[in-house]
């Protein structure tokens, strides 16, 4: 009887520490509200980038250790290029054949076009010769009239202005023929340099995923993860190492409805970390959810709005972490201020912060 007596006696104990606690909840965090700063525990977060190839392949060689700091543009991790190699070595002996073609049709089109010229020549003398054998036809057959002259010359001046004429319509055949063939040479020129243009972009499509088989920082950040090990084969767009942005670095924390309703973004924060309480750092909120994240399944009576909690992001400046970069972490817990009236001055203890 007596173990239970006393049992009974730590629950009512537990019972009364609840209920004390819930009131001086209630009446310091509403004076808290009230004095114009409100708080909220949290944890050093940063947005966290996956470093992966493009194409699938195999990891030759990993660079970087996990809590490595790398730079942007630093190579992090070499992937298998052999295959890309070859191509592109086939791609510079297509190239090279490419451009002696264009030579090669360059010279014909010059060939052609030198024909051309000797078949237009040749059609100024056939004509030149129709002209006069047209001229001989005419005086002969006058001097045939008037008997100064046989029959039988002008006839045959007529049969030579006949063949005159057949000769400039070949001649004139001829030079068509020459101009046809000059512009298929000039058509082939374009379809050969049109060929070198492709060739060319092979080249430098294979030399680009060249590159990008050198994986590479896109930022300034640090080493969180090696997902991938050398020799193994990752996908497109699979991940060989995780980095997180430590120039993009917050804390998340949740306020009740009566603290985040009065919360705008860009309001004064200030952040104390556990590892760190000598320091303040300052941030400002950039985020504020618009729902809420514990929220009873009805929610009808003030009392129980009283529980809903908002989600808040506090942004570190980014001047700052510039400035202290290499000493950034994430994970690391701490106590966010916020300061709803901007006309009121930080306590004491919050007032000074890392500059």
């Amino acid at each position: 009887m007596r173990g239970v007596g006393n049992r009974r006696i730590l629950i009512a104990a537990a019972v009364v520490l609840m209920l004390l606690g819930l009131i001086l909840w209630q009446q310091f965090g509403r004076r808290n509200v009230d004095d114009g700063i409100v708080s909220g525990n949290g944890r050093i977060e940063a947005v966290e980038i996956d470093v992966g190839p493009k194409s699938p392949g195999r990891v030759r060689e990993i660079l970087v250790r996990e809590g490595d700091f790398v730079r942007s543009g630093e190579t992090v991790a070499l992937m298998d290029s052999e295959v890309l190699e070859a191509q592109h070595r086939e791609a510079q002996a297509q190239l090279v054949k490419a451009r002696n073609a264009v030579l090669t049709s360059k010279s014909e089109m010059t060939q052609r076009a030198s024909e051309k010229a000797a078949a237009q020549a040749v059609v100024a003398q056939r004509e030149a010769e129709l002209a006069l054998a047209g001229k001989r036809v005419t005086r002969s057959t006058t001097l045939a009239r008037e008997g100064a002259t046989s029959q039988q010359e002008a006839d045959d001046d007529l049969a030579r202005l006949a063949s005159a004429r057949a000769s400039t319509a070949a001649a004139r055949a001829q030079e068509a023929a020459a101009e046809a063939a000059v512009a298929t040479a000039r058509q082939k020129v374009l379809g050969e340099v049109s060929n070198v243009a492709a060739v060319g972009a092979t080249v430098q499509r294979i030399e680009a995923d060249m590159r990008d088989a050198r994986l590479k920082s896109p930022r300034d950040g640090r080493v969180q993860y090696r997902v991938a090990q050398p020799g193994e084969v990752v996908a497109a767009g699979g991940r060989v190492l995780s980095l997180v942005d430590l120039s993009d670095v917050y804390m998340t924390f949740f306020l009740p409805t009566a603290a985040a309703g009065r919360v705008p973004l860009g309001t004064e924060v200030r952040i104390v970390l556990d590892a760190a309480p000598r320091y303040v750092i300052p941030a400002r909120v950039s985020f504020v959810s618009d729902v809420a994240q514990f929220t009873p399944k009805t929610v009808e009576t003030a009392s129980e709005r009283e529980k809903l909690m908002f989600r808040v992001r506090a942004q570190l400046p980014v001047e700052l972490l510039k400035k202290h970069i290499t000493q950034v972490k994430t994970g690391l817990p701490g106590m966010a201020y916020v300061r709803l009236d901007g006309n009121r001055p930080w306590p004491a203890h919050l007032e000074k912060v890392v500059r």
